[in-house]
């Protein structure tokens, strides 16, 4: 399984003047604009580790996702939420032959979580063998800095602070996330439940 990110998050769309007044930057200088494109590159880090931790993409943008088989062919699980349209699936064989679905012969399956790819009747078509599928795909919680929850939005500045005040630093801690944003990003998180917990 391979996951393109086919569009990337633009630079106007980064909150650069409210990262500057969480960081406490001066202002009113002559070389203000100095760090920002070091500033965006934390920015773009914050997001794309908070995007990892949850499983949520947080800037609308779109994706392709390649598969060699489908997991269950009556429903085909997206990596990636929320998910609002699905422009194309295409199935290749081995050759590299393509052959695109009509778009009448599948639907989404909207969810918060989980969304899904699922036939409108019958079953999703056999990948060739050998072959693979290619679902291209726009995600995203907003289309813009504003649109994001305020809960997120606070924990991407926390996070890209927290990496500004210590790039310097090497000796921190695989995976090592400030407990304030843990915390924010907590409730988009997917639950995993496992059978062996508990029993």
């Amino acid at each position: 399984m391979i996951l393109i990110e086919e569009t990337t998050i633009d630079d106007a769309a980064l909150p650069v003047d409210e990262f500057k007044a969480h960081l406490r930057l001066g202002t009113g200088f002559g070389d203000e604009s100095l760090q920002d494109s070091v500033l965006k590159g934390f920015l773009r880090a914050a997001i794309a580790a908070i995007e990892a931790r949850t499983g949520k993409v947080l800037i609308a943008r779109d994706f392709s996702w390649t598969l060699s088989f489908w997991r269950d062919r009556s429903a085909q699980s997206l990596p990636v939420a929320p998910v609002g349209l699905v422009s194309a699936v295409t199935l290749a064989d081995v050759q590299g032959d393509e052959t695109v679905l009509e778009a009448q012969s599948y639907r989404l399956e909207a969810d918060s979580h989980s969304p899904r790819l699922r036939p409108v009747s019958g079953l999703l078509p056999m990948v060739p063998a050998g072959g693979e599928v290619r679902i291209a795909f726009r995600a995203g919680m907003a289309g813009d800095w504003g649109g994001l929850p305020a809960d997120l939005g606070q924990a991407v500045l926390l996070l890209a602070a927290h990496y500004y005040e210590y790039r310097s630093e090497t000796a921190l801690g695989a995976g090592c996330m400030p407990f304030g944003v843990t915390s924010l990003i907590q409730r988009y998180r997917m639950v995993r439940i496992s059978l062996g917990a508990g029993l």
